[in-house]
């Protein structure tokens, strides 16, 4: 059997994040409905002088040395320098290190690029480091040790200060240890990226499979895809040390298994939040809190080039 408190927080979140989607759903229909229907007209080119297509590069007249490394002629265009992968992923990662949930709660796991490059083995341990060390997630494990000391959850845990330490010590080991071990160690070791690719468009149920799917199935470095093992094995493992603090009333290699489960579970759970969360953000919070809502780049413009301006006659 599950435990009571894991039955309670398993269901409470569920409750959170079935309302909120509620919500994001009716809101949407509602803007749906109260859309106007638009027309995609096609623009009429405006009068003036036939457009000439651009002349030709110059041809280096005949004994003409070019010097390889030289600087370029005046008006010639250079190249810019290619960049290395780590050192996009390194650009990426930096972006992500600003994303939170209500200005809070870090959101660094979650990636709004789906071909993202790939981490490093040092960016991996570097992100969940910095993801489980972050003040929000302490402030969140402090929340639970709370509640957990409120609704007595371990009374060998005891009263008071004394108690609360022993309850905040196990929230806090319980992330700490599944992050470390299903976002750093077992992806460097398996050769999987960690990270959360948020979706972002598509139809509703769509992207809500998709994001259940993602706790099964994950993106490899490679950049193909298969199951999930880092984030199995990272919450089994979490759930073996686990043992090592909770009471003797909360361990065994059953219970071990159900907290393995019960939070694969939630993992499932925060995916789903993590896809619509910027969806329900833009729908609530809208622009009275814009330091709140979720740093979303724009998506990448698909305009073509200007025509480039006619030869003056």
């Amino acid at each position: 059997m599950i435990t009571s408190r894991q039955s309670r927080s398993f269901r409470l979140q569920t409750l959170l994040l079935t309302l909120c989607l509620t919500g994001f759903a009716r809101a949407q229909a509602i803007d749906d409905a109260q859309a106007p229907g638009q027309t995609q007209s096609t623009p009429t080119p405006a009068s003036g002088p036939p457009t000439t297509s651009p002349p030709d590069a110059p041809v280096p007249a005949a004994g003409t040395n070019i010097t390889p490394g030289a600087p370029p002629a005046q008006g010639q265009q250079t190249t810019p320098p290619a960049i290395s992968q780590q050192d996009r992923a390194a650009q990426q990662v930096k972006q992500q290190e600003h994303q939170r949930i209500l200005g809070v709660v870090p959101n660094f796991n979650t990636s709004y690029v789906q071909d993202a490059a790939p981490l490093s083995r040092k960016q991996k341990f570097s992100l969940a480091f910095k993801s489980a060390t972050d003040v929000g997630n302490i402030l969140v494990a402090a929340a639970d040790a709370a509640y957990n000391e409120w609704t007595d959850q371990f009374p060998e845990y005891g009263e008071g200060m004394k108690g609360y330490g022993k309850y905040l010590g196990a929230s806090y080991a319980d992330a700490f240890d599944g992050t470390m071990l299903g976002n750093a160690l077992f992806p460097a070791l398996l050769k999987q990226d960690p990270r959360f690719f948020r979706k972002g468009t598509g139809s509703f149920h769509s992207r809500l499979f998709y994001a259940i799917g993602t706790t099964f199935w994950c993106k490899n470095d490679s950049g193909s895809r298969g199951p999930n093992y880092s984030n199995l094995l990272g919450n089994l493992a979490a759930g073996g040390i686990s043992n090592l603090y909770y009471p003797a009333s909360d361990r065994g290699v059953s219970l071990t298994f159900e907290r393995g489960f019960v939070v694969t579970a939630e993992g499932a759970i925060g995916g789903v939040f993590e896809e619509f969360w910027p969806d329900i953000a833009r729908k609530v919070l809208k622009n009275r809190m814009t330091n709140l809502q979720p740093n979303v780049p724009p998506p990448a413009s698909t305009a073509p080039s200007p025509t480039p301006n006619p030869p003056t006659q």
